[in-house]
Parts: C-alpha cells; structure tokens; sequence
C-alpha cells in the first residue's frame, strides 16, 4: 500500500502541471492613451503612451519590474489662451520600480494588481506654427528652396520630481510560459514644486 501510494505522489508531482515552471526573468513592451486628471485634466489633452519594462517573477504570484514610459500630453486651447502661447505639449519620462502582484497566474485569464515609485522628468514647451526652409532638386529646375509647416520653440521648462503609480491590468494566454497579451490601467501622480500632475495611462503590449 505504501509502495503504491509512493509510485502515485511521485507521479503527481511528475506531471506537466508540477513540473512547469513560472520563467523568473520577464519583459514586456506596449503603448496606448494617456488621460489626463483632476486639475492636470484642465490645463493638458488627452495623448499617448509607450512603455516597456524588464522584471523578475520570485513566484507565480510576486513580481518586481523596472518600467520607463514616455507620456505625451498636448496643452489645452483654454490654458494655451491664458498663458498666450499659441501651442505646446508636456512629455513625461518617467522610470519606476514596480512591485506586481498575480492573483490568478494559473489561469489563461491573469488578474494582478502593480505599483511602485521612482523619477518623472516633466518637459513641457510652448510653440507657435512656422515655416522651415528646405533644399529640394528638380531635373529641369535644378536645387531650389522650398518652406515646410514646422513649430518654433517659444520656451521650454523641464524638471526631475518624484512620483508613484498604482493600477490593474490583466493578461491572457497560456497560464504557464512565455508570450501573453495584456492591458493594463495605472494611475500616475507626480509631486511637483508648486502643484502635482495626475494621470491614467491605458497601456496594451506584450508580455515574455
């Protein structure tokens, strides 16, 4: 009965299901729209995101990754005409450490939860509509000079603060392995001198 009971545990444990692995080294690459919030929502439009990370799984369920994303935001028409600039934009590049927690790794559907802290650097600028000069070629006209619609730099400003975020996402495909698709919502807050900068980026990519 022993014997028995020893050949059927060592058999379990011997399965596909036991013997996969969660990969321990992990990176993701995706992109996709930024909403601006609260008072940030008032002075910047919606833009677009692009981010990708490299991690480390300690288990199935616990999770570390450095993430860098790059955030682009247009300055609204009512803050430009209050300011009296006739354009202009806020980048944010941003590098985080963000713990990730698995609630349902072993489903095809993985549910978790991210967040975590580090450096945003906030550059934003204000334009106005230009032409810039260009040398072209034609056969018979031989080089001439052409304009092109271009922005001019009126003034710029940049600065490193601190920020965190924290969000949710999920990721789909096979529950053991590499390659899975996710979407992913985190909401970013940066601690600026004067104010703070609040906002979602909604983030798809793809997962080792």
């Amino acid at each position: 009965m022993k014997l028995a009971l020893t050949c059927f545990s060592c058999l379990l444990l011997s399965s596909p299901a036991f013997t996969q692995e969660v990969p321990h080294f992990t990176a993701d690459i995706g992109g996709g729209f930024t909403t601006p919030l609260g008072t940030t929502g008032s002075n910047l439009n919606t833009g677009w995101n692009i981010q990708g990370g490299v991690g480390y799984n300690f288990s199935a369920y616990f999770g570390t990754k450095v993430q860098a994303e790059f955030d682009d935001l247009g300055i609204s028409s009512g803050a430009l005409s209050s300011l009296g600039y006739p354009g202009g934009d806020v980048h944010v590049l941003s590098a985080t450490v963000d713990p990730i927690v698995h609630l349902t790794p072993k489903h095809p559907v993985d549910l978790y939860v991210i967040g975590g802290g580090g450096l945003y650097h906030v550059y934003q600028e204000f334009t106005q509509p230009t032409v810039i000069p260009v040398t072209g070629y034609n056969p018979f006209f031989g080089f001439y000079t052409a304009g092109v619609p271009g922005s001019q730099v009126l003034a710029s400003y940049s600065v490193n603060k601190p920020g965190w975020n924290g969000g949710v996402g999920f990721s789909f495909g096979a529950p053991h392995g590499h390659g899975r698709f996710f979407a992913e919502a985190r909401y970013d807050h940066v601690y600026m001198t004067h104010s703070h900068m609040d906002f979602l980026p909604v983030s798809f990519g793809f997962r080792w």
